[in-house]
């Protein structure tokens, strides 16, 4: 052992305090002419301070335990009628990850989302499984060339792949309760880009993109210019059909909203009764029912 304080002796039996004895030094000196300590500066036998005392030393506070999840404070959300006007507010209040762990979290149900869409089909051709090859393209030697037993190799042109993809499973899994919390930790964090409508269906009674565009306009949102996510309670045809010709304009039904289009959207425009069902599914009155893990495709109609 290295230290500093008093020389001690080394025995057989383990490290003394006290002088130096002949059986220490010899001990000392064989260590010297070891292979391990050659080229090496040897330091003298020096007693050490006890491990406990150091132990007491470097004591550390215990670590603050993390919270699982805490109820988000209510966030005002405006209401707006369709013609442009104010008509007060609603509050979203979920219940959301703690902060230490709520990015991890959204990040990793996020990319569980994105990597289950995969379909795992790509494939490519060994060179067992390329069709011919049999012929040896030239003689063992005299040639000058490289020794090549077949024509489909992966360095010649038109030969197998070496290491290329082959179908496979890219599911991976996710607690249930943890995908609740990521995607009402996401919501609760949109809550500033968001503004609350009244009913979408009655405002848009027919198929007609110009009149949706128009009718989002005047409540300040523009799908033309920004990413738009339109959460609604239960989708009509006519409100599918007329967000489909929008590219920027993505349609969620509320009890199955897309982890991708809500992180996605500049701004988020959100059904009165929708929000409603979001307060009372991730809220404090927490629905029995589970949501989808995934919704519907954007632009269609449940």
């Amino acid at each position: 052992m290295w230290g500093r304080g008093k020389p001690m002796a080394v025995s057989q039996g383990g490290v003394t305090s006290g002088q130096t004895s002949g059986q220490g030094t010899e001990e000392m000196d064989h260590f010297e002419q070891s292979a391990a300590f050659r080229g090496t500066r040897v330091q003298p036998f020096v007693a050490c301070a006890p491990l406990t005392r150091s132990l007491n030393i470097s004591r550390r506070a215990a670590p603050t335990p993390i919270r699982a999840s805490l109820l988000a404070p209510a966030a005002p959300i405006t209401v707006r009628g369709w013609d442009g006007s104010e008509s007060g507010t609603q509050n979203l209040s979920l219940i959301v990850a703690d902060p230490e762990t709520s990015k991890g979290l959204v990040h990793r149900y996020l990319i569980t989302v994105r990597q289950n869409m995969r379909a795992g089909t790509a494939s490519t051709l060994t060179r067992g499984e390329v069709r011919g090859g049999g012929r040896k393209p030239y003689k063992q030697k005299g040639t000058g060339n490289a020794r090549r037993g077949s024509t489909r190799s992966p360095l010649i042109v038109g030969g197998g792949v070496a290491f290329g993809p082959k179908p496979r499973d890219w599911t991976i899994g996710m607690n249930k309760k943890e995908r609740r919390l990521a995607l009402a930790t996401a919501l609760q964090s949109a809550a500033p880009d968001m503004v609350v409508v009244g009913s979408v269906a009655e405002a848009v009674p027919e198929v007609k993109t110009k009149n949706l565009v128009a009718k989002l306009e005047s409540i300040g949102v523009f799908p033309m210019e920004e990413k738009v996510l339109l959460i609604v309670a239960e989708p009509t045809e006519a409100v599918a059909l007329s967000a489909r010709n929008v590219e920027n304009l993505s349609v969620n039904r509320a009890e199955a909203v897309r982890i991708y289009d809500l992180l996605n959207a500049d701004r988020i425009v959100v059904e009165s009764r929708a929000l409603d069902f979001l307060n009372a599914q991730f809220g404090l009155d927490l629905g029995e029912e589970e949501p989808e893990v995934e919704g519907e495709l954007s632009h269609t109609a449940a």
